[in-house]
């Protein structure tokens, strides 16, 4: 039972200084962690190495992808191949289906970009839409917001995805193909059909956010270019893991070229000339993009490493297998357990990074010990991640200034559009596992 009140104390300890503190996420866990070892018994000498070892085994399978993941994105949006998708869905499904074409837009652009650079890049484009249709704002942003959400808490190459896939053994591809399953009815629920009910509130968006710099329509990449360069490492990890599971015995030719650190070197090393060289822009103009990327991921790189950091103290001190015990006990399947776990730390924290791979962490045992599917668990636990977001998520500042709305409209929109993705996406997790057993 000590064992299992340490580990309370110490992601306490980690809530209050990254909440209450605003100490900085790898401080904060690495601090979390030297408490839970002390508190668990680790010889104190060897506490050094754990947390050492910790960051590194996690950081060093994810760090590649995730910077390619990086510098794929912003290639993607400087560009302008995700303005150019946006705008070709909305004139091919015209302006009675605007909101399906914003819905399918945040979902195809949030796959490679991320959330905050997917948010500032199509926001304007929101704005633009109000001034022509005469659409209330908060119900066209919805759509296109709860599609870059879902992408960026269920689908790799994001960093939660792809720490969590890392963290509890699950496989890349599976975990995409499923994800996409269980995200597109989330997706419908949380945002369209949503979105009916906020017609009647009203945004007061400040000017300088409508005066967004755009590249003239000439300057954009083409329609094919644009969807296919953008999905790109989606097509080549779906399509891999497909034919591994039609043909097994291909597994160990393809293994190689179905790697997430090769399929995201191709693709962005294809992305480089189809939006770069091919575009007429000089290669250094090019590499301008990698720089600027590199340093909007670190942040999200050192709260990976502060959750292998804890992780392994965990497993060092031998508490998981209690944890594992002590969870698959419970009259409650894993699945939501995970999901529990998962959003009590997004509601503590806010970052739904930071509570996606701290769960990872926690939930590992479970997986191992119920035999319960880990592609699934780590959808489950994207889902947990993204609930309930409020006031200490930085997401609901950025959704309450962009739109000029009051709390109350914040909430109503915004929080409850993330509350329904993680219900439903849980939901559509629990049905895919029953069709799955």
């Amino acid at each position: 039972m000590w064992n299992i009140v340490s580990v309370l104390l110490a992601v306490g300890l980690l809530t209050l200084l990254i909440a209450w503190g605003k100490v900085q996420p790898l401080l904060a866990f690495v601090a979390a962690s030297i408490a839970a070892a002390l508190l668990l018994g680790v010889p104190p000498s060897k506490i050094p190495g754990a947390i050492e070892k910790g960051i590194g085994d996690l950081l060093g399978s994810l760090v590649v992808i995730i910077c390619l993941g990086a510098v794929f994105g912003k290639l993607i949006a400087d560009s302008g191949a995700a303005r150019r998708i946006a705008t070709c869905l909305v004139d091919a499904l015209g302006p009675s289906r605007i909101p399906v074409a914003l819905t399918v837009t945040g979902f195809v652009v949030g796959i490679p970009l991320y959330y905050n650079v997917g948010f500032v890049l199509l926001v304007p484009l929101i704005f633009s839409l109000v001034v022509s249709s005469g659409r209330p704002a908060v119900a066209l942003a919805i759509p296109l917001l709860a599609g870059l959400s879902i992408a960026h808490g269920f689908l790799p190459p994001h960093p939660s995805p792809v720490a969590l896939v890392s963290a509890i053994h699950a496989d890349m591809g599976t975990t995409l193909l499923y994800g996409i399953v269980v995200a597109i009815p989330t997706l419908i629920i949380a945002g369209p059909l949503f979105a009916l009910s906020l017609r009647r509130i009203e945004a007061q968006p400040a000017a300088m956010f409508q005066d967004g710099r755009a590249l003239q329509d000439g300057e954009l990449p083409g329609v094919f270019n644009s969807f296919a360069t953008a999905l790109l490492p989606v097509l080549l990890l779906g399509a891999s893991t497909v034919l591994m599971m039609a043909r097994p015995e291909l597994n160990g030719s393809l293994s190689f070229l179905a790697n997430p650190l090769v399929v995201m070197l191709a693709s962005y090393l294809v992305a480089i000339y189809t939006l770069g060289l091919a575009q007429g822009r000089r290669f250094s103009a090019v590499m301008q993009g990698p720089a600027e990327a590199m340093r909007e991921i670190a942040p999200i790189l050192l709260i990976i490493a502060g959750a292998g950091a804890l992780k392994q103290v965990l497993v060092e001190s031998g508490v998981s297998a209690d944890l594992g015990a002590l969870l698959s006990s419970l009259p409650v399947p894993p699945l939501v357990l995970g999901w529990s776990v998962a959003t009590v730390i997004r509601i503590c924290l806010g970052s739904a990074t930071v509570a996606g791979v701290t769960a990872g962490g926690i939930v590992a045992p479970l997986v191992h010990s119920s035999g319960v599917d880990p592609n699934l668990m780590v959808l489950a636990i994207g889902a947990g991640s993204l609930m309930c977001s409020h006031v200490n998520d930085s997401g609901f500042w950025m959704f309450k200034e962009y739109f000029g709305l009051s709390l109350k409209d914040t909430f109503r929109s915004w929080t409850l559009m993330e509350t329904l993705v993680g219900v439903f996406g849980l939901l559509f997790v629990m049905l895919l596992s029953l069709f799955l057993q």
